[in-house]
């Protein structure tokens, strides 16, 4: 029935036979050595010359045993060429590095940055290495670094925690809004917006909310990516006789202590002054 397929009358040639070799896995089948068997054939062929090499190490490896126990001399004994090695500490940390190394080359391709433009306070050496992050300041040397002198960086400081905030001098420098917390641990303010009249570390009657606004703001300035620690600053002892400072909002102040500042009657006191409509809460420009 070719003369269907082939009218001319010419037949059409026979495909060659594909080379048949034994399976590697079952010698009772035959395979075909087609591309799609190259890699397992070529991985078998591999196998079987490692068998090889080690086979022939185990019998010099024999003989060299031998010979010891004749007490002839001998040379250092041989590695068997078919072990594998061993990553090792070495070979690891030169897999961090050569990963390290693709990853920025990658980024820098990709992003024109080594760092995939990443800008946060882990891509600065000062993070690592800060500059007398473990220093102690006391409170009238803390006060020398408020801004008034140029030569000088700038530092606040949150429940005796340092920071270093030159970066920010147009916010916390002279003429800043916030230049009044400069040099000094205003930690109550953070709490409660009275950033006038709770320029202390004293934490003394804070709601819990207040608490957590001081946290809020020294996880802030922990984590910002241009503030660096400079140290701590260490507080004498607060007298636990001593008034505890009044809220700037009496207000709040009734609000979080309701039985403070009544006067006989029982009705609150409230605190004459230029505002009673609270401070506004710190937000950094």
């Amino acid at each position: 029935m070719s003369w269907m397929w082939n009218p001319s009358g010419n037949a059409a040639r026979p495909q060659p036979a594909e080379e048949m070799v034994p399976d590697p896995g079952d010698p009772s089948r035959m395979v075909s050595k087609k591309a799609a068997n190259q890699p397992f054939l070529a991985y078998h062929e591999y196998k079987l010359e490692q068998e090889k090499l080690h086979q022939a190490w185990l019998q010099r490896k024999k003989e060299r045993e031998e010979k010891l126990a004749r007490g002839e001399e001998v040379g250092p004994e041989e590695r068997d060429p078919t072990a594998e090695e061993e990553v090792g500490l070495l070979g690891l940390l030169k897999f961090i590095v050569y990963l390290l190394l693709i990853t920025a080359l990658a980024g820098k391709f990709f992003t024109g940055s080594f760092l995939w433009e990443y800008e946060g306070k882990w891509a600065r050496l000062k993070t690592y290495w800060p500059e007398s992050s473990g220093r102690l300041y006391s409170e009238s040397h803390l006060a020398t670094f408020d801004g008034m002198d140029a030569n000088k960086p700038i530092y606040i400081a949150i429940d005796g925690e340092v920071y270093d905030v030159s970066s920010n001098r147009r916010t916390y420098g002279p003429g800043g809004p916030y230049h009044n917390m400069a040099g000094i641990d205003a930690a109550r303010s953070f709490g409660t917006g009275c950033f006038a009249t709770h320029r202390t570390h004293d934490l003394r009657g804070l709601t819990d909310q207040e608490l957590k606004g001081v946290q809020h703001w020294k996880n802030f300035f922990a984590d910002h990516k241009t503030y660096f620690r400079a140290g701590k600053v260490l507080h004498p002892p607060i007298d636990p006789q001593s008034p505890i400072p009044e809220h700037c909002d009496p207000k709040k102040e009734q609000t979080a202590h309701p039985t403070r500042g009544a006067d006989s009657s029982g009705k609150p006191w409230v605190r004459p002054g230029p505002s009673t409509t609270g401070e506004p809460e710190h937000q950094e420009l």
